[in-house]
């Protein structure tokens, strides 16, 4: 293997702190290498979610039925996942197919580790990479070779607790609520033991970046040179958690850190918190949040009017080593087919990547989930770049110092901004 190739994907294990879509939800403890399936056409597939394994089983089901082909899923904690995926890598033997990440997909891919799938895609009678959202197909393209099939897309929505409005005597938020509105309520909420609402410094896509956009600021400029984090409008947008922070309606870094917004929205700690579609699964499971909570659209800017829901997708990905190369391929096509990906959204899986199909993911659970649909109407694609998880990684440390007001927000915010200058300007040499 190419020394670059070891030096690159040895970094991977030290995935970002931040969950990103569809991340952290709910990973087992599985034991195994996660290795390929050696070469008999039965499939190994390594995914992180234990939420999404019974759908994603029955789906692999029906593709068995079909196909003869066996495949067997095992999950990984989130952490876990990309320390395994990285041995494999430099080992030789990395699982027959496998979820890909947008933070993670250039470096897979610019390192030869991915099966290249664009002559299969375009052999397809099944995948028409057109149906699935440009943002995303891109995302799992690279030197305008396709990597992945797209899984899913996710949006974001604000969750709340009917009971506790109930009790406050408060009206449910609604579509036309604005980021005051929401402060407001919140402040209202927050008592004996109850936060109004929960963001943490790790919570970047379900949770700060949408307030970013909507007031007209940024993460990353656009050809991926320079940090936004300095920009007056983004600090703007940090600066409504401070205040947060500093008139307790929000819990402490250190409270998030130890009970992460669902966990606390799941206890009846929490009246407020915005979480991904990629949540579902795991909150339909949770019994006080079926009972008490649901879900509307996020408050838009009072100002701009702006509702930005940020989004991304993950890809089916095969390993360019696999033993198993056509049937591997004959799994992710199916998978990422109409037939499979409507099935995934009915089973409410997560939302389905394939144009038209999550309209059947609103019909898996007694929550609003139109409301996730409807924040498709102004979405911006999760930020990236090649080293995303090395400047989020320290964009969350240098925010951290922010939300325990160890420096101000605005301080933290051109912390952060120049860290992550300082990556991009090392990338942008390589």
């Amino acid at each position: 293997m190419k020394l670059r190739k070891m030096m690159a994907l040895s970094l991977a294990g030290a995935m970002a702190v931040s969950l990103g879509a569809c991340g952290g939800g709910g990973g087992s403890e599985s034991g195994g290498d996660g290795g390929s399936g050696g070469g008999d056409g039965s499939l190994s597939v390594m995914i992180w979610d234990t939420y999404q394994e019974p759908g994603l089983t029955e789906i692999i089901g029906d593709f068995t039925e079909e196909t003869g082909i066996e495949a067997e899923i095992q999950v990984v904690t989130w952490d876990d996942y990309w320390t395994l995926l990285s041995a494999g890598a430099q080992g030789g033997s990395l699982p027959d197919v496998f979820w890909m990440h947008s933070n993670e997909a250039e470096r897979y891919m610019s390192n030869d580790m991915l099966m290249d799938l664009t002559d299969k895609i375009a052999e397809s009678d099944k995948i028409d990479i057109s149906k699935y959202p440009e943002d995303i197909t891109e995302l799992y393209t690279y030197e305008d070779k396709n990597y992945a099939v797209p899984k899913d897309v996710d949006t974001i929505a604000l969750w709340y607790n009917k009971t506790m409005f109930d009790e406050a005597g408060l009206e449910y938020p609604t579509a036309d609520w604005t980021w005051d509105d929401l402060y407001e309520a919140a402040k209202a909420l927050t008592k004996d033991g109850v936060y109004g609402f929960g963001c943490s410094a790790t919570n970047n896509q379900a949770g700060y970046y949408n307030l970013i956009y909507d007031m007209g600021g940024y993460v990353i400029n656009d050809d991926k040179t320079a940090s936004g984090y300095d920009d007056p409008n983004t600090i703007k947008a940090m600066q409504y958690f401070e205040k947060m922070i500093q008139e307790g309606i929000m819990p402490s870094q250190e409270t998030m850190s130890e009970s992460a917004e669902d966990v606390l929205l799941g206890s009846g700690s929490l009246a407020m918190t915005t979480q991904g579609s990629w949540m579902l699964s795991a909150f339909k499971e949770n019994e006080y949040i079926a009972e008490n909570c649901d879900c509307v659209e996020l408050p838009k800017d009072a100002a701009s009017g702006k509702r930005v829901s940020i989004y991304n997708g993950l890809g089916w990905a095969a390993s360019a080593d696999t033993p198993n190369a056509d049937e591997a391929w004959q799994l992710i096509e199916y998978l990422g087919s109409q037939e499979g990906q409507t099935k995934q959204a009915e089973l409410g899986v997560t939302m389905s990547a394939y144009e038209g199909t999550s309209e059947a993911w609103t019909g898996s659970a007694d929550f609003n989930l139109q409301a996730y649909l409807n924040m498709m109407d102004d979405m911006v694609i999760r930020p990236y770049s090649r080293e995303t998880v090395t400047w989020e990684n320290d964009c969350s440390e240098a925010l951290k110092k922010g939300w325990t007001q160890e420096v101000s927000m605005e301080e933290a915010c051109k912390n952060a901004a120049a860290a992550m200058n300082a990556t991009l300007e090392e990338e942008n040499a390589g």
